[in-house]
């Protein structure tokens, strides 16, 4: 019998599911669900009618009132490449992938606008950068769907914005524009890994199950089990994530406002 959407859900978290058992493991549902993060590339280049079918696709992604804030720079200068490879050593695959990408929030337009309307700014604020920031994410993400639709791996990298200032610096980023995620590209290598999931494919990373995550409103406290307003959750600096910090809490937004030279 040929494999269904509940067979790649029962892989992912474990636990048997009749959910989607009448539906193929194909199209874009299987694809989400199938989904590896690749750090081990072959040294082909991505061509570049591919490159541009996933770039087309990430623009076509979801955006605050349709501002398009998000902007994506290739790094295609490999010293540049090295050089942000280097300040994370323990992500060799920076490096090595065939190409690195930085999805970047960006409302320099906006500015401009205001700027050539004679009207004032007044957008300075948090909405303003997580405006830009969720943009990013959301470009970030069908970036990837689309890329494992074309036969390519993707592996994201956060750990740029401990870098954010080097990083905007290095790749001359525009006042208004700040660096939100990497992200490494190119064909994966072959590999044979043991699952870490019984049941599961090869490769196939597990998800906390299902029930844990979602609930019909409120947030469910791990330790009691209590709904907790979303106002009350604690939120982590950026510079206590457990790996040293090269840039405070604050960098983002002084980059979001241009504050930093470039």
């Amino acid at each position: 019998m040929s494999r269904t959407i509940a067979d790649l859900i029962q892989e992912r978290f474990g636990l048997a599911t009749e959910a989607g058992r009448g539906r193929p493991a194909e199209g874009a549902l299987a694809l989400l669900l199938s989904h590896r993060t690749q750090r081990r590339y072959k040294p082909d280049p991505i061509p570049d009618d591919v490159l541009e079918m996933a770039l087309a696709a990430a623009l076509s992604a979801p955006s605050k009132s349709d501002l398009q804030q998000v902007g994506i720079v290739l790094v295609k200068d490999r010293a540049k490449q090295t050089t942000i490879g280097g300040w994370i050593p323990d992500m060799p695959w920076i490096a090595q992938a065939p190409l690195f990408m930085v999805f970047c929030g960006d409302h320099r337009r906006i500015r401009r606008v205001s700027e050539l309307r004679a009207h004032p700014f007044p957008n300075d604020t948090l909405d303003m950068f997580m405006n830009a920031a969720v943009d990013a994410g959301l470009g970030l993400q069908a970036f990837i769907t689309a890329a494992e639709a074309l036969g390519l791996g993707c592996c994201p990298i956060s750990v740029v914005r401990n870098h954010v200032e080097k990083l905007a610096a290095l790749l001359e980023l525009p006042p208004g524009v700040f660096p939100v995620a990497g992200l490494c590209v190119g064909y994966p290598c072959p590999r044979s890994s043991s699952p870490t999931t019984p049941g599961a494919r090869p490769g196939t990373r597990p998800r906390r199950r299902a029930s844990a995550s979602w609930i019909a409103s409120g947030i469910r406290s791990p330790t009691d089990g209590r709904r907790t307003r979303r106002g009350s959750i604690p939120c982590r600096s950026a510079t206590t994530s457990g790996r040293s910090s090269g840039a405070t809490a604050s960098a983002w937004p002084d980059l979001a406002r241009g504050d930093s030279a470039t």
